[in-house]
């Protein structure tokens, strides 16, 4: 008896199926090289110089062309301005961003979300020691307080909202220092009375000073996660289809995407995920924290 005598007929259709959905696969790749720039030039608005972009996504990089069949190139900028002249000038067709960048970048020209790291922590929180008898952002008047990064979204944008929302007036109410990196060991060396910055900061302070006592006193509401931008005059075509596909591969993108150590430790370890449901008025809550802090978006 032969082996084909032996197959049932529900074997043989499901041998079409798959066939027909191994087809219809090549065909999706192809129909994305024939809408979407190949190769496609991503940034990362976080990472300088080409050594450290390759290390972050090569693997990602890898897995999207596996699924898309396009190639995928990095594209070193120096800072988000230059990522704002890159979407406009078609220099680069993604941009991995911070939600108060894509607001920035979409002030300038049309743009759109590919997807979404979405962090269930994210937030901004303001970080007091204990034996401070300071309670709330009200009592912050007249004091020296530490901020992140002019620009950053939970390390400046959000906290100077809550401030404003408090009632005090950023500049003639608080001595604030724009301190980056160095905002942790301003909190714990008593430079200043108050910190704001991302609620997972704790970590960090907690590990510089693993013996002292620190409290919260203020925390915002959860944030919309970072999002992949794509500049506005892609074809709709590749936008849907780059979206489509990369939706319906999600899993293998994201084991790609956290198997560098850099990504892992930045998205891994804080329970984040992708997610394909975003949309630009998402971000509208930090539209409205520039507007209300007085940053000019420009």
């Amino acid at each position: 008896m032969s082996f084909m005598h032996r197959v049932p007929a529900v074997g043989t259709a499901a041998i079409a199926f798959a066939l027909s959905l191994s087809s219809s696969v090549s065909a999706a790749d192809s129909s994305l090289a024939d809408v979407c720039p190949n190769p496609i030039r991503m940034a990362d608005t976080g990472i300088e110089g080409m050594g450290q972009l390759r290390d972050a996504f090569g693997p990602f990089s890898k897995e999207f062309r596996a699924v898309t069949g396009l190639e995928l190139e990095m594209f070193s900028l120096s800072n988000r301005t230059a990522a704002g002249n890159a979407l406009q000038f078609d220099d680069v067709e993604l941009v991995f961003a911070g939600p108060s960048e894509f607001v920035l970048f979409n002030q300038r020209q049309p743009v759109d979300i590919l997807f979404t790291i979405e962090r269930p922590h994210y937030g901004s929180s303001f970080f007091v020691k204990d034996e401070n008898p300071i309670k709330s952002l009200e009592d912050l008047e007249g004091k020296r307080i530490a901020l992140k990064d002019a620009g950053s979204t939970s390390g400046h944008i959000i906290p100077s909202q809550m401030l404003v929302q408090a009632g005090l007036d950023l500049e003639r109410d608080l001595n604030i220092i724009m301190a980056g990196d160095a905002r942790i060991a301003a909190l714990v060396n008593d430079d200043v009375v108050a910190m704001g910055g991302g609620n997972r900061d704790i970590e960090k302070i907690e590990a510089l000073d693993p013996d002292g006592k620190y409290r919260v006193i203020a925390k915002s509401d959860r944030l919309p996660g970072d999002p992949i931008v794509m500049r506005g005059n892609l074809a709709e075509d590749c936008k849907t289809g780059l979206r489509e596909t990369l939706a319906a591969n999600s899993d293998r993108l994201w084991e790609a995407l956290i198997s560098t150590e850099r990504n892992k430790d930045k998205f891994l370890n804080r329970d984040s995920y992708m997610a394909f449901d975003i949309q630009p008025a998402d971000y509208d809550i930090v539209r409205e924290a520039y507007a209300n802090a007085g940053i000019d978006l420009n």
